[in-house]
């Protein structure tokens, strides 16, 4: 026996069960700002193999993705914030001021905030892009968390909820000063629900996506208390409403898409380039990202 094993803390590598939030699907009206600002600014690359034409658009971030899909005339808008790493502020500020002009008649917007970059989409979605740091584990660029705008009172629910109902050990914590449900999720993701006083919009629609590794004991569980709102196939189903496990009370709406490890679609390799490749400053060998994610 080796007297001089190291002895490490095995529970900094537990995840819950769910394993990945792979996207954010919101629709929108014109395929044109919204490459400029989820491709050019953002940095992100429009997949190369499934849906290339102008009924939807799907953006990779590393493993991750934004969906797309084009409607008339009322964009979809995330009731909170999407949360990026991207590799490089500077670089990213540099392009956010290059869509400025073309962008002006939209709702684009963005502030330099030093430690991130807030910004809005020309469609009225807000982001927040973050540099690589500990608590995004080693992901360079990629999908790092959606933050969503929750009513007074709710992030106890919420957190058993998804502690309860689909084995992701959740907790309260303070975000802004307020509670908010934190939602721990494979190699550094999260899912924030943030309590808010302001006004929150109507419910329209857009979606998350996820993978779970144990897939058919939180479907029984939903099934039971009539949450599941479609049968996909074998491998994906849904459901729109949280409610608190304890009382049955409704606490938040947003359809999320499950997957199972087994979709066809989980670990698909995706396709990214370096945004700071440019015909003007090439080098040979840089086009695609060779950071971590």
């Amino acid at each position: 026996m080796d007297t001089k094993t190291k002895h490490f803390d095995r529970t900094t590598a537990d995840v819950g069960n769910i394993v990945l939030l792979e996207h954010v699907n919101v629709t929108q009206p014109d395929q044109r700002p919204t490459t400029l600002f989820y491709v050019v600014a953002l940095g992100g690359t429009r997949d190369p193999y499934i849906f290339v034409g102008l009924e939807n658009m799907w953006v990779n971030y590393g493993r991750t993705q934004i969906h797309m899909p084009s409607r008339d005339p009322q964009p979809q808008v995330v009731r909170g914030t999407i949360g990026f790493v991207v590799p490089d502020l500077e670089a990213l500020k540099k392009r956010m001021a290059r869509v400025a002009p073309a962008l002006k008649d939209t709702r684009f917007a963005w502030t330099d905030k030093g430690f991130c970059v807030e910004a809005t989409c020309p469609w009225g979605n807000r982001v927040r892009c973050h540099a690589p740091a500990p608590e995004f584990g080693d992901t360079e660029l990629g999908l790092a968390y959606v933050e969503f705008d929750v009513p007074p009172g709710s992030a106890d629910g919420i957190a058993r909820f998804y502690t309860e109902i689909l084995a992701a050990p959740s907790k309260v914590v303070k975000r802004h000063g307020a509670p908010a449900a934190e939602v721990p999720i494979g190699r550094g993701q999260r899912l924030w629900y943030t309590e808010t006083r302001e006004p929150i919009p109507p419910y329209d629609g857009h979606h998350i996506e996820m993978y779970i590794a144990d897939f058919s004991a939180p479907y029984k569980k939903l099934l039971e208390r009539g949450l599941i709102t479609m049968e996909t196939d074998e491998h994906e189903w849904r459901f729109q409403r949280i409610v608190d496990p304890e009382s049955g009370k409704p606490l938040f709406e947003i359809e999320h898409e499950v997957r199972s490890l087994k979709h066809p679609l989980y670990a698909r390799p995706l396709v990214n380039r370096n945004p700071l490749q440019t015909n003007t400053a090439y080098q040979r060998n840089q086009d695609a990202f060779r950071g971590k994610y």
